[in-house]
């Protein structure tokens, strides 16, 4: 049985790893969205554009965290 454990372990960290990575993912997309964002002179259109893509990117983030909190395993 204690082999299993191992293994089941071994997994819920390496998910754990991928949460993270995951979030450096996401803080690595958002950078460009702002940056485009400043570089189009902050109108209303490229604020609603960043908004929506942001929103997209912490959906793509938030998403899996929240199931894993579900699910306990962070």
């Amino acid at each position: 049985m204690s082999g299993s454990t191992n293994w089941i372990s071994l997994l819920v960290k390496a998910g754990v790893a991928l949460l993270v990575a995951n979030e450096l993912r996401g803080l690595a997309l958002a950078a460009p969205v702002l940056y485009g964002m400043y570089a189009a002179g902050g109108t209303l259109m490229a604020i609603w554009i960043a908004v929506c893509s942001l929103a997209g990117i912490a959906l793509s983030i938030l998403g899996p965290l929240f199931v894993a909190k579900k699910l306990k395993l962070v």
